[in-house]
């Protein structure tokens, strides 16, 4: 079966798929399918990555898909009569004004996980911010200890965190922010790990995680939370990079294009 769906695959990567080759594709797939928990990174706005991601999860055919874009209540809304026409899935989950990139982007994923279930871990903004007042760990639950979010980071880490955070939001925000932002980005590993794992609970593997790459990163992301929790699994992350660029460690890495965007350090101008 697994050959079968390995030969699909490699036909529509040969036909779709740009600065990736059909055995890169096969490779990826081969790999990641002897694992329980498969986190396909991206780079949210980059449509190559997104055609790859649905590509792969037509070859791994997962049991289940699991969202960094979903809330639990959207992923309701995923429905197998719903999921027959995948084009009508923007309108439904609202995607519109979710603030993710178009839905077109993302469309080829769905397209191709009309069998799966499927899984939100979303935390909004909302929550985010319900998060910092009342602690992450709290905000989690008791299952923080199990995942480790209640464990404090080393000094060292901490601050090399806080560091990257300025960075990423070009030093416009105040230093005493930077520790909650942190926290907050810990908060959405642990909780895309808990979807996934309860996930792979309920329809066994594969699970695929559809995420950025930084949650997808073996060294600090998604991959650290569920080994805390269940060490027995076993875990592939996929990077994807644009133009030899992406920040973390991974089992394999796909090279890409670069999009074209704006400056993102002009909206805090």
């Amino acid at each position: 079966m697994l050959q079968g769906r390995l030969a699909i695959a490699v036909v529509l990567v040969a036909l779709s798929v740009r600065a990736a080759t059909a055995a890169d594709l096969a490779q990826v797939i081969a790999e990641a399918a002897r694992a329980d928990i498969v986190l396909l990174g991206e780079v949210h706005d980059n449509p190559t990555h997104h055609d790859r991601q649905a590509l792969l999860i037509a070859g791994l055919a997962p049991s289940a898909v699991v969202w960094e874009m979903l809330t639990a209540d959207q992923a309701d809304l995923l429905t197998k009569e719903a999921l027959q026409t995948p084009a009508e899935l923007g309108d439904l989950l609202q995607w519109g004004a979710s603030g993710w990139p178009d839905f077109s982007m993302y469309l080829p994923i769905f397209d191709a996980a009309t069998t799966a279930g499927h899984w939100g871990a979303a935390v909004p903004r909302a929550q985010a911010r319900a998060a910092m007042t009342e602690g992450v760990a709290a905000y989690f639950g008791e299952d923080a200890t199990v995942f480790g979010l209640s464990t404090p980071l080393s000094d060292d880490v901490q601050g090399a965190r806080e560091a990257e955070q300025r960075a990423a939001h070009c030093g416009a925000l105040p230093d005493n922010l930077l520790p909650a932002m942190v926290d907050i980005q810990r908060l959405r590993d642990a909780t895309l790990a808990r979807a996934a794992l309860h996930a792979f609970e309920a329809a066994g593997g594969p699970v695929v995680v559809v995420t950025g790459n930084g949650h997808a990163r073996r060294d600090r992301g998604v991959p650290v939370y569920l080994q805390q929790a269940a060490p027995d699994l076993e875990i592939f992350a996929l990077g994807q990079s644009e133009a030899g660029q992406v920040g973390g460690v991974f089992d394999m890495v796909l090279d890409g294009p670069v999009v074209a965007r704006p400056d993102p350090c002009s909206a805090f101008k």
